[in-house]
């Protein structure tokens, strides 16, 4: 028995997670819907993740911003929100771009019985105000990312400024090494969990193929089959701005599978945070970045939502028989963007962010409803997507970050 917890815990993380992924298919497709007895084994897993969400966010950013300058860490700021943004407008582009070479739903009729009831658009004014937290604690039981991002900041910087008075620093370094060390210890803990990690892909890959079988896929399988082809082209689109920022793809691909492959299977960029930090600090990245922009783009950062964005708003204008314009397209870009915004860190998002420019456009809401039926198949390949995108963007940062100080360092030298 110790020789094989001994041989599991040697094995690559990779090979365990593939296994794991072919086990549950097989054990899925051969219970059926009583593979939900494994259900519990899956939720643990998504447990364990967002138990540390918290402490893993607010401790690495607090110890980032402390190894920063802080003009560097406003400069980065904006890289990071311009990164999101133009992403997300060349995600929703790409969707729109494939969909129409591929058409899904021509042909297809609505038989008025699907409904909907769509839930209700925060807003942009909404999400920016939840930046700032009523209460710490209320922002950390309920995972506003958001809201332990500006936490994480201001405790970072008013701990960076008593480091650097001479009256106050020796407390600010005692303050400062106490926050360092909860943060080691994190990711000690952060090292135990991911050996769980297998059997909860396991679990949860089981369940989901034991519930949707085959008859959801052949039913929608055009638009799903899009839909998963626009994500390989943005994926590709990544490692062609990857090879052009001289980032080495294979180390990228080696450390980023984990959190990629576990947002897959969980469907959640925030749940998959902890892998992805983890990814990031096996990456040498720097910490003041990606402590910031990595819980960032798990709450804001939707390119994967952006592309199923403009396929479904193509699928339902072939629906009704009404294909899009070219005006309209640009409205879906517009619309989209601000919308991925807009739903930041709402559960269901991607379905608010469907229905908000279907409004927009104009196209039937019953073709939401029938959306609603892959919402899960979809939902897998556009949340890895959503986490590979945070992770792409946060390592061009990184890269430019990285040129902009041998570039400094050698003019001093000159």
């Amino acid at each position: 028995m110790k020789a094989m917890w001994r041989g599991y815990l040697q094995a690559s993380l990779i090979l365990k997670i593939t296994v794991a992924l072919g086990l549950g298919v097989l054990i899925g497709l051969i219970l059926g819907e009583d593979a939900a007895v494994l259900a519990p084994f899956g939720d643990l897993l998504l447990r364990l993740l967002r138990f540390l969400i918290v402490p893993l966010v607010l401790f690495t950013l607090i110890v980032g911003v402390n190894q920063a300058n802080l003009g560097n860490l406003g400069r980065m700021g904006g890289k990071v929100f311009i990164y999101y943004l133009v992403t997300s407008a060349f995600a929703i582009t790409v969707g729109i771009a494939v969909a129409s070479m591929f058409n899904p739903g021509t042909g297809m009729t609505l038989d008025g019985s699907e409904s909907f009831d769509v839930p209700e658009n925060p807003g942009l004014t909404s999400v920016l105000l939840n930046i700032v937290p009523n209460n710490i604690i209320t922002a950390f039981s309920e995972l506003n990312l958001l809201g332990i991002i500006f936490t994480a900041l201001v405790f970072g910087i008013a701990i960076s400024i008593l480091r650097s008075s001479e009256n106050t620093h020796e407390i600010g370094e005692t303050v400062y090494n106490v926050i360092n060390g909860l943060n080691e210890a994190t990711m000690t803990i952060m090292k135990g969990i991911i050996q769980y990690v297998p059997v909860g892909v396991f679990a949860i890959v089981a369940e989901i193929v034991g519930k949707q079988g085959g008859n959801t896929l052949l039913s929608l399988g055009n638009v799903i089959a899009v839909l998963y082809i626009a994500l390989l082209v943005q994926l590709l689109i990544y490692v062609i701005f990857m090879s052009l920022s001289k980032i080495n793809i294979k180390d990228f691909f080696k450390q980023g599978r984990t959190p990629m492959i576990t947002a897959f299977v969980t469907q959640s960029s925030s749940g998959s945070l902890p892998l992805t930090l983890n990814a990031a600090k096996n990456l040498n990245l720097a910490k003041s970045l990606y402590g910031f922009s990595l819980p960032l783009g798990a709450t804001i950062n939707m390119d994967g939502a952006a592309i199923r964005i403009a396929v479904s708003a193509v699928f339902a204008a072939n629906v009704v028989g009404d294909p899009l314009s070219f005006t309209e397209m640009l409205q879906v870009v517009l619309v989209g963007t601000l919308a991925s915004v807009g739903t930041a860190g709402v559960p269901g998002a991607g379905i608010i962010m469907i229905a908000t420019v279907f409004a927009q456009l104009g196209l039937p809401m019953e073709a939401v409803g029938l959306l609603t039926a892959i919402d899960v198949l979809v939902g897998m390949g556009c949340t890895a997507l959503n986490v590979t995108g945070d992770l792409v963007g946060t390592s061009i940062i990184n890269k430019t970050e990285q040129d902009r100080d041998d570039n400094s360092t050698n003019l001093s030298k000159g």
